[in-house]
């Protein structure tokens, strides 16, 4: 939803978040999420800080070692 129509239909907003998350566009960049407070609290439930569970640092693996490839072009 952009973020004219959010500020145009806010209701509308609302009812669409009691489905799942709502992402609001700023210059069709995703800029804000509205969420129920169900949703919200259960976001928290682990008592882990917000900002370290959006971050995805679990989802990296800094060991990554790319595979060597070893190309050859054929001789015609």
């Amino acid at each position: 939803m952009s973020a004219r129509e959010f500020s145009r239909d806010v209701s509308a907003a609302k009812r669409e978040a009691h489905h799942g998350p709502v992402t609001i566009t700023d210059r069709g960049k995703p800029a804000f999420v509205l969420l129920t407070i169900e949703d919200y609290r259960r976001l928290g439930e682990t008592g882990e800080d917000m900002l370290k569970r959006l971050s995805m640092e679990d989802d990296i693996d800094v060991e990554f070692e790319p595979l060597q490839l070893s190309l050859k072009v054929p001789e015609l």
